[in-house]
């Protein structure tokens, strides 16, 4: 009778615990930065909302500081399922989606009205490009992360304008900013972010591309001590989710998942430029900040003007098309 009262018990406990289990879903998160980032606070703030909004059935748990996986593993770690979402950069998708990298063409966006209106969810551009994805990755956008813009950083000399830039080895990160520094008669090394400070430190390169709060939290400034806000580009970030995994959801945790992500990516586009002038405002004082005077941006645009047609030539229809719809975007 003891044994099968406590053949009972354990049985009792299994089922208790497997309901446990089946009543609360695990979504784990690969982000390359720290949780103090404001990606990071990002997933912070959306871990907060669904699991508020399922009573706790859906539960986040953030691997931050590439604990798990490189920024540029995320893409694959998610689409295969081996995790159920991160934080990739959005041209780390160019491999199967070339048309992504059309943030990356310079000056492609007027003003943050347009660069507003033309990644704004449901805008054509945006649309198109988060079907593609999901077509050809298995992976499941659920809101753009914004980063900030693109400035270069140099030591020694201040970069002002093209010719400053004529045989210097640049950092890079990603083929169409590779494109854009040969346009300004530089030669390109794509290199990661995390290898920037060394590289940096030990002269490996001449000239940085990143963002301002990058500088930041990379502590950039400690190597380098000119930054030219030449904003040139957007630079894009992507929370992401593995498809199978969405797709098994129910549908009410489904909407939770998607509305939470309306709110942090609206929250966070509406933050990012002034947390970029916070951090261009901290370096600066580490720093010489360089702001383009109206002529010099002008002989900037004139030196890349075509990159966008050496895009649209690698990239073919689907490049036209993004091109196309970042220009709609602009009326």
């Amino acid at each position: 009778m003891r044994k099968i009262l406590l053949g009972a018990i354990c049985a009792g406990s299994m089922v208790f615990a497997a309901a446990s289990a089946h009543a609360e879903t695990i979504i784990r998160v690969s982000l390359q930065l720290p949780k103090t980032h404001s990606l990071g606070q990002n997933w912070l703030e959306f871990q907060s909302l669904i699991e508020e909004k399922s009573d706790g059935e859906l539960k986040l748990q953030l691997f931050d500081s590439a604990q798990l996986f490189k920024d540029k593993e995320v893409p694959e770690a998610v689409g295969s399922g081996a995790i159920e979402a991160g934080t990739a950069f959005l041209g780390r998708f160019t491999g199967a989606v070339p048309a992504v990298d059309v943030v990356a063409i310079p000056f492609i966006f007027e003003d943050e009205a347009h660069l507003r209106a033309a990644v704004a969810s449901g805008s054509k551009m945006r649309s198109g490009l988060d079907a593609e994805i999901l077509k050809e990755t298995n992976v499941k956008v659920l809101w753009w992360q914004a980063f900030g813009r693109n400035i270069y950083l140099s030591n020694g000399n201040a970069i002002r304008t093209p010719e400053d830039m004529k045989n210097q080895k640049v950092r890079t990160y990603g083929k169409v900013h590779g494109w854009t520094v040969e346009a300004l008669g530089g030669a390109p090394t794509l290199m990661s972010g995390s290898k920037q400070f060394l590289a940096y430190q030990q002269g490996a390169v001449d000239v940085g591309m990143t963002g301002a709060s990058a500088v930041k939290s990379r502590k950039l400034y400690e190597v380098m001590d000119h930054m030219t806000l030449s904003y040139d580009s957007a630079i894009e970030f992507v929370a992401v989710m593995n498809n199978d995994f969405f797709e098994g959801l129910s549908a009410e945790h489904q909407a939770i998942i998607m509305e939470a992500a309306a709110v942090v990516e609206a929250k966070l586009r509406d933050a990012i430029y002034d947390q970029e002038a916070e951090a261009i405002a901290e370096v600066s004082q580490k720093m010489t900040a360089i702001e383009l005077t109206d002529a010099e941006r002008a002989e900037w645009v004139a030196a890349t003007a075509g990159v966008i047609d050496r895009f649209v030539a690698e990239a073919g229809d689907a490049g036209v098309a993004a091109v196309e719809a970042v220009r709609a975007a602009a009326n």
